[in-house]
């Protein structure tokens, strides 16, 4: 998922306008304009909209990526302490490990957790036993804490990786 939001620039071409409406401003304060409030009614809403775009340049959308990690899906999300992800049945354990830790960076916040809770990112595929039939089976998962970075991650050895 690409983020196309350059809040950096924004802020830049915005302070631009600021500054050239409040020098307008005084101009039309010393010539004596009949506009000259409204146009401080246009700095002004300027000025906070700069400070606005600002402070979402500051870091509002961090994403870490992390090196060997494979595309995935978020197939449930409670909004709390729960996720589950959506692998390919191909994936290595090495790879899982990679995904786990993206998806633990990017699903956790400290506003999804209350208390000393977890957040619980589990990675499954489905499998095809039959025709017409689809199981998910259970790949690993990773345990994030609020109070520290320590991610507690575990692959589970019965999984699709022992049929490779």
């Amino acid at each position: 998922m690409e983020n196309y939001l350059d809040f950096g620039t924004y802020t830049k071409w915005s302070a631009i306008a600021t500054a050239l409406f409040f020098t307008l401003s005084l101009v039309a304060f010393l010539v004596r304009w009949g506009i000259r409030f409204r146009l401080v009614g246009v700095t002004g809403f300027l000025l906070v909209l700069t400070g606005g775009l600002f402070g979402l340049s500051l870091g509002l959308f961090k994403n870490v990526q992390v090196p060997g990690s494979v595309p995935y899906s978020v197939v449930y999300d409670n909004g709390g302490t729960n996720s589950v992800i959506s692998v390919a049945g191909d994936i290595s354990p090495s790879e899982l490990e990679a995904t786990l830790k993206q998806a633990a960076n990017r699903l956790f916040s400290y506003g999804r957790i209350s208390g000393e809770s977890e957040l619980v990112i589990r990675a499954r595929t489905l499998v095809h036993p039959q025709p017409g039939v689809s199981q998910p089976l259970y790949l690993g998962q990773i345990k994030r804490t609020p109070h520290s970075n320590q991610n507690e991650i575990e692959v589970f050895q019965d999984s699709s990786f022992s049929k490779k």
